[in-house]
């Protein structure tokens, strides 16, 4: 591996936010060398970090920096250079609810290739239409009428799944904890909650309208009516954009865990990494880490019918890993390929769509999120 070298056209990016700044790895499309640049804005707290391939190209970071707060940043050039919002994303509909942390960035698919949503905690959603020079609120989800029975999941209570509609500029979904998922058909107006057949096993009414936590919310590109979800309370398939949900749970060594990600191309194919609940759950689940101690990435090729551990090449004793919930990605390649981060800084990738496992890079601060990327 080499450092600090720029990513060219056609190469894959894997693009890692840390504890302690953002790092881009590419290569060709053998993915067998890679190249390294970062750590960009060293020393904060990326929570996320995307590659919009749409005009040129456009890096996004979601950074969280103790002494200078939270602040999106984007790069037109994979991060020689960056730009920083002139007006930054606050929450006006209430004055009495200040924003604590930026979480997930996602380009909006339909409106231009400046537009960019924003999740935020305390849950609160953003939309800049200039490239992030300046941020609106969407305050539908600020004032939603059940927002008084929401509550602070570990992470707080964060908007950390944002799934626009290629389709439809006005529908939408998002994943809240502890809140549950929602969806808006009127430009995030109004929002309907969409947790019918999902487990909250932490309140007394197992199957509420709202107060389920979802730790990771995904649609699948090729059917965006089919959607999965990683929940503290097990593993969801739908397949009517989240109207009902299946739990495809069993056959799994735990319904907890909080990475997803699914098949580029085939929609049945989905990857999940379990986890235990944690020693101490009611104190926040500090201590949470892989089933076992044994590192196995699980795939399911019928849509959760079935799950196989996938464990060649990862670490099967004594790993007390853990990984965050944007810690799993696939990119586009053929076979794809399939990567997941650690809290304790390992980067483990599959050439071979989870067959076959290596270390892409070990010794990295703690990782928050994982993103794929071809550059154009």
């Amino acid at each position: 591996m080499t450092d600090h070298a720029q990513p060219g056209r056609g190469d894959t990016l894997v693009i890692v936010g840390t504890r302690k700044g953002a790092f881009i790895f590419s290569s060709d499309e053998n993915r067998k060398v890679w190249d390294m640049s970062g750590p960009h804005w060293a020393g904060s707290d990326v929570f996320h970090t995307i590659y919009d391939a749409r005009d040129g190209g456009k890096l996004w970071v979601v950074r969280n920096d103790p002494v200078f707060g939270s602040e999106v940043h984007r790069s037109d050039d994979l991060g020689a250079t960056w730009y920083s919002s002139k007006i930054g994303p606050s929450i006006t509909s209430d004055p009495k609810i200040k924003v604590n942390r930026f979480w997930h960035v996602t380009p909006d698919p339909v409106d231009g290739p400046d537009s960019v949503y924003l999740g935020a905690e305390p849950a609160s959603l953003f939309k800049s239409v200039d490239a992030g020079e300046t941020w609106m609120e969407i305050d539908g989800i600020t004032k939603h009428p059940s927002r008084n029975g929401w509550m602070e999941g570990f992470g707080g209570m964060c908007l950390h799944s944002i799934l626009p509609d290629a389709s439809s500029q006005n529908r939408m979904l998002v994943g809240i904890s502890a809140a549950g998922v929602f969806s808006t058909e009127d430009g995030g107006a109004n929002w309907s909650p969409l947790n019918r057949g999902v487990r909250a096993d932490f309140m007394g009414e197992p199957y509420p309208e709202v107060g389920q936590c979802p730790h990771s919310l995904v649609s699948h590109p090729a059917n965006p009516r089919r959607l999965y979800q990683q929940n503290h309370c097990g593993v969801y398939r739908s397949d009517d954009r989240g109207r009902e949900w299946i739990d495809i749970s069993d056959g799994l060594p735990s319904r907890f865990g909080l990475p997803l990600t699914v098949h580029p191309f085939d929609p049945d194919t989905v990857y999940v990494l379990p986890e235990d609940k944690a020693v101490g759950e009611e104190l926040g689940g500090g201590m949470r880490f892989v089933t076992d101690a044994k590192f196995r990435v699980f795939r399911t090729r019928n849509a959760g019918q079935d799950w196989e551990p996938l464990t060649n090449g990862l670490p099967q004793k004594n790993a007390y890993l853990h990984a965050m919930r944007d810690g799993m990605a696939a990119d586009t390649l053929d076979p794809y390929g399939v990567y997941v981060g650690t809290s304790t800084g390992q980067l483990f990738f599959s050439r071979d769509e989870g067959d076959n496992w290596g270390l892409l890079a070990d010794y990295l601060p703690p990782i928050n999120s994982v993103e794929t990327a071809v550059v154009v």
